[in-house]
């Protein structure tokens, strides 16, 4: 029977798996048979990214007194779905993809917390996708859209995605029922209750003012002492070198956090610091250089393996009770190259050397587990750590070091002669990351780049070459079997 004759209510629900989906679509369909409603619910579980993409799809209507009862649709149509509900921002810009969003009809709530896709993982530059996107096209497409950090607000309540799904669907008015229902379905005790406070929290948020508007907190907390340090800087460049400093400390020391100063500061132009790109290649500079100088090694995967933060981090996500005990398994597999690494120069060269003659160790490229949560796991891990105090010394710290100073010429150049160039030029210490293949990968491009585009432009004193060297960085970034790098190369300098 059609919705002109018996008006139905329509509700489709993005989730992905392990979110609680079920549970949420199981407290709809109670609450609507509680309130005497006829209701019908579905779903479509997925398997192709971040542990599966679920849909939920709900009906409901008021059972009629007489005559054919309504039959309901087993899936959504296009451009007749009242509320849409989505649990990560990008699942929503999936519901609009499939047309099941309606400037006419459809009240559109997402969730502007994130879950990276596979995809966007894979990517070798920034593969992120672009979270204004998906706003504008739910300002553009929904006849309301809002726009909530559900997964924050479950965590300060400590419970599912779906309680806050369910609270923001009621706050907006998707269901012909009460709020106090609602908690009914949700039920008692102690689970019950983190989950009826996420829903209350989400209720409230949903009905309040300016819900379009997405709050978020800074990733960073810029620390104004050290921002004071870099007073001369562009705003932008001012902070992400104070948050740079703090970094290079954690890396290293203080005295390489004061390198990272000196080396920024010298970067500066004497006037005309706040002109766009100049701003610009300044604050990307302080982004890459800090990045470069904090190079991932052995010693610095086993630093941040063993931080007091990661185990918290951890227990948290997994939601665990203070009496619960926690076991956490490193998979490691070292390469020759990352040993000579963080082994003093001529020692790393001479490894290396004998690995070329005789190839590696029997226990090289072996896969290592180790528990960090174990006193013997933690302690070596703790161990590999304390290469950091030899790390001036090692084999890449010297190689790293140079080719960075190398950069920072190249970046006061073009500073000089063309912002345009040298905001380009910030860029290409994308390339480098990582450890082992990756690295080397990206090192492969960065150098040939550089020696083909940056360092010819020095040599002539002609840095009209920003765009070449920004397509060859984007090819770079695209091909990792470097065949439309070569491309570019070979255009470029014909």
């Amino acid at each position: 029977m059609s919705d002109q004759a018996i008006k139905v209510r329509t509700i489709l629900i993005g989730a992905l798996g392990g979110e609680g989906g079920g549970v949420l679509m199981d407290w709809i369909v109670h609450c609507a048979r509680m309130s005497g409603l006829a209701v019908q619910a579905t779903s479509v579980p997925g398997v192709a990214q971040r542990t599966g993409s679920t849909s939920y799809y709900i009906e409901m209507c008021d059972k009629p007194a007489s005559g054919p009862q309504p039959v309901f649709a087993l899936t959504p149509m296009p451009g007749r779905v009242d509320y849409v509900a989505a649990s990560e921002f990008v699942e929503a810009a999936r519901m609009m993809e499939r047309g099941l969003v309606s400037p006419t009809r459809t009240v559109l709530i997402a969730s502007t917390s994130r879950m990276f896709t596979t995809v966007e993982k894979m990517q070798m530059g920034d593969g992120r996708f672009e979270s204004e996107r998906v706003a504008a096209a739910g300002r553009d497409l929904a006849k309301t859209f809002v726009m909530l950090d559900l997964d924050a607000i479950a965590r300060a309540a400590g419970t599912m995605v779906s309680a806050t799904l369910f609270g923001a669907l009621a706050g907006v008015g998707a269901f012909p029922w009460d709020r106090a229902t609602c908690e009914a379905a949700i039920g008692s005790g102690r689970a019950a209750g983190a989950s009826r406070a996420g829903f209350n929290a989400a209720f409230e948020a949903a009905r309040g003012p300016a819900p379009t508007q997405t709050q978020s907190a800074p990733e960073n907390t810029i620390d104004m002492r050290r921002a004071d340090k870099f007073s001369g800087l562009p705003t932008e460049a001012r902070n992400l070198a104070a948050l740079g400093h703090a970094r290079c400390a954690d890396y290293q020391d203080g005295a390489y956090a004061d390198l990272y100063a000196r080396r920024m500061l010298d970067l500066a132009p004497a006037d005309d610091a706040e002109q766009p790109e100049r701003a610009h290649a300044l604050a990307e500079a302080a982004r890459r250089l800090a990045l470069w100088m904090t190079y991932e090694d052995i010693a610095r995967v086993a630093q941040l393996k063993t931080k007091r933060e990661r185990f918290a981090k951890i227990r948290a996500e997994a939601e665990m009770d203070d009496d619960q005990i926690l076991a956490v398994t490193e998979f490691l597999k070292p390469g020759a190259d990352e040993i000579a690494a963080v082994l003093p120069a001529r020692v790393g060269a001479a490894f290396l050397r004998r690995v070329a003659r005789k190839g590696p160790p029997g226990f090289i490229g072996q896969g290592l587990q180790v528990t960090t949560t174990s006193v013997r796991g933690f302690l070596t891990m703790r161990l590999l750590a304390q290469f950091r105090r030899i790390r001036r010394s090692s084999l890449r710290f010297g190689y790293e070091q140079a080719a960075i100073d190398r950069w920072l010429a190249a970046m006061q150049a073009a500073l000089a002669a063309s912002p345009a160039f040298a905001a380009a030029l910030a860029e290409l210490p994308r390339l480098l990351k990582g450890y082992g293949e990756t690295q080397a990968r990206g090192q492969r491009n960065y150098d040939a780049i550089f020696d083909r585009i940056v360092a010819s432009a020095i040599a002539a004193g002609d840095f009209s070459g920003a765009k070449q060297l920004r397509a060859a960085i984007s090819a770079a970034l695209a091909d990792p079997e470097h065949a439309a790098l070569d491309a570019e190369l070979r255009a470029s300098a014909q």
